[in-house]
């Protein structure tokens, strides 16, 4: 199929052939450079309904021992939330 370009603001625009739609209109899409080519794909917008998903794409070999161990510093909380004050002040 053959389509043009065209100016649509200050920007180029293609219009793509409802054949070819596979999103729809107002839909964000997103749009890669690989060399000569533009590829064109629609934004999948994750939600925590996708996490089981997203959890199997993980192989079983993936961190077999586990996380590293590191042990916590005690931290000092002393001054916590007070603004320190700016070079050359007290």
């Amino acid at each position: 199929m053959l389509t043009r370009v065209f100016k649509s603001g200050n920007s180029l625009a293609v219009r793509i052939p409802k054949e070819l739609a596979i999103v729809e209109a107002g839909q964000e899409i997103e749009i890669e450079q690989v060399g000569n080519t533009l590829v064109v794909r629609p934004v999948k917008k994750e939600t925590l309904a996708d996490l089981a998903e997203i959890f199997a794409m993980f192989t079983p070999d993936f961190m077999p021992e586990g996380r590293e161990f590191h042990e916590q510093k005690e931290r000092d909380w002393g001054n916590f939330g007070k603004v320190a004050p700016a070079d050359g002040q007290e």
